[in-house]
């Protein structure tokens, strides 16, 4: 076995132990590998290893391994920030959008996606700790933008996605989870069919599968450290 296959597996197993102590069903938390930086062909070792979603940040090096990869039945996700000139690039060529954060880029999204094609399933980004440095609406937002997101015919939307700050302990880490669980209960008030709530990596995936994750993104503990940036 390889070592990419070594940690899928690892991986996989240490999910299903988190769901099993949560007293949750196995198979509830989906992974989202995280592949920014990596080349296509780490992607392909990890893909014919059996992951079947991948999230990319940058969109032009996304769409370079898409190209690459398109003989492999690959589900695309992009997670990361999104420029208004990049919206018609990312509603042609990903099945998911975990980064929607203002009502103008959900309605290019829509608008630019193609209408034979299967809705475009969205997320909304949620700034949790309410830092300055990160994307994301205010939990205050939530109520009016899925209100104006709901009749766009185009998009689904499935649920919410948060990155918390960096906490000293534990305890502080799931109290940013508790909130984004708490946002996602309210969030089915109003959207009914909602079942994605997109949060956890690699440093704390067990207490934020404790708290209701349904899809954690890994990177670092997939691929390794990683050895370039992209700009």
């Amino acid at each position: 076995m390889t070592e990419i296959k070594k940690r899928l597996s690892t991986i996989v197993q240490q999910i299903r132990d988190a769901e099993q102590q949560a007293g949750r069903p196995e198979g509830s938390v989906k992974l989202l590998a995280v592949s920014k930086t990596w080349p296509a062909e780490r992607l392909r070792q990890l893909a014919e290893a059996g992951q079947q979603a991948f999230g990319e940040n940058y969109l032009q090096e996304a769409l370079d391994k898409i190209e690459q990869l398109a003989d492999l039945s690959i589900e695309w996700h992009f997670i990361g920030p999104i420029q208004s000139n990049k919206t018609r690039d990312i509603a042609g060529h990903f099945q998911w959008v975990h980064s929607v954060d203002r009502l103008k880029i959900a309605q290019r999204l829509n608008d630019q996606r193609d209408p034979s094609a299967a809705p475009l399933n969205i997320c909304i980004q949620i700034n949790i700790d309410e830092e300055d440095t990160k994307s994301g609406i205010a939990a205050d937002e939530l109520n009016a933008l899925v209100t104006a997101i709901l009749p766009l015919k185009q998009l689904k939307l499935r649920g919410l996605m948060i990155i918390p700050a960096q906490h000293d302990s534990d305890e502080q880490q799931r109290q940013s989870f508790q909130k984004a669980r708490a946002l996602f209960e309210q969030l089915k008030t109003l959207a009914p069919d909602v079942d994605t709530l997109s949060m956890g990596m690699s440093g704390d995936m067990p207490i934020a599968i404790q708290e209701g994750s349904t899809m954690v993104r890994i990177g670092t503990a997939l691929f390794g450290e990683r050895n370039r940036q992209i700009s």
